[in-house]
């Protein structure tokens, strides 16, 4: 590779990860040609993006970056490197794990998401279990909406039981009048007696 073509190499791989929140590295030698391409296709379905690197490279476009510090994972760039980037933080995790269910690789060598770096293999059920942005939106709105629904329940509800206070409410209105009938004869009677005398 001449100088010129390592120039455009590190420049592709800057440009990857300028704005790149979720970064892994994994190693993808072993994969034979047709299973290489199943694992890009299920990448590309995934929106993750792959690309086979040259460790020297990878650090090199690393280590231009500003605002991170990526040297952490230079000690895992060994053999073969792929770097798969993603918008959500367990998407890559997930697509690894589901291949080795058949095959012993891709494995993870290093992570950077979150604002935090994973290295090691060891990592990826930790990182597969990672909630992706919209299911922490999700379970949010669910927590949020909770409430809501309580108090929507309890307006529907509220004709029901306004209709059953006024039930309760209406035989004691009857039994009131019904118990100041007699008082009120007696009191006409009073009347009447001092006009008799």
């Amino acid at each position: 590779m001449t100088k010129d073509q390592k120039v455009v190499a590190i420049q592709e791989i800057k440009d990857l990860l300028q704005d790149a929140k979720v970064v892994y590295v994994a190693d993808l030698e072993g994969l034979n040609a047709a299973k290489s391409s199943d694992f890009r296709r299920q990448a590309f379905k995934q929106n993750i993006k792959v690309k086979v690197v040259k460790n020297t490279l990878l650090q090199k476009a690393m280590e231009q970056i500003e605002g991170v510090d990526y040297s952490e994972m230079f000690p895992t760039f060994k053999g073969n490197s792929a770097i798969l980037i993603s918008e959500t933080a367990n998407a890559p995790a997930k697509l690894i794990q589901g291949f080795r269910k058949k095959e012993e690789k891709p494995a993870l060598k290093s992570a950077y998401l979150q604002e935090t770096f994973y290295v090691g293999d060891n990592n990826l059920d930790a990182l597969a279990n990672i909630k992706s942005r919209e299911e922490m939106i999700g379970e949010i709105i669910g927590l949020l909406q909770s409430p809501i629904q309580r108090v929507v329940s309890a307006l529907q509800n509220k004709p029901e039981t306004v209709e059953a206070k006024a039930e309760e409410a209406a035989p004691a209105v009857e039994e009131t009048p019904a118990a100041e009938a007699p008082e009120a004869p007696a009191a006409e009677s009073t009347d009447e007696t001092p006009a008799a005398e």
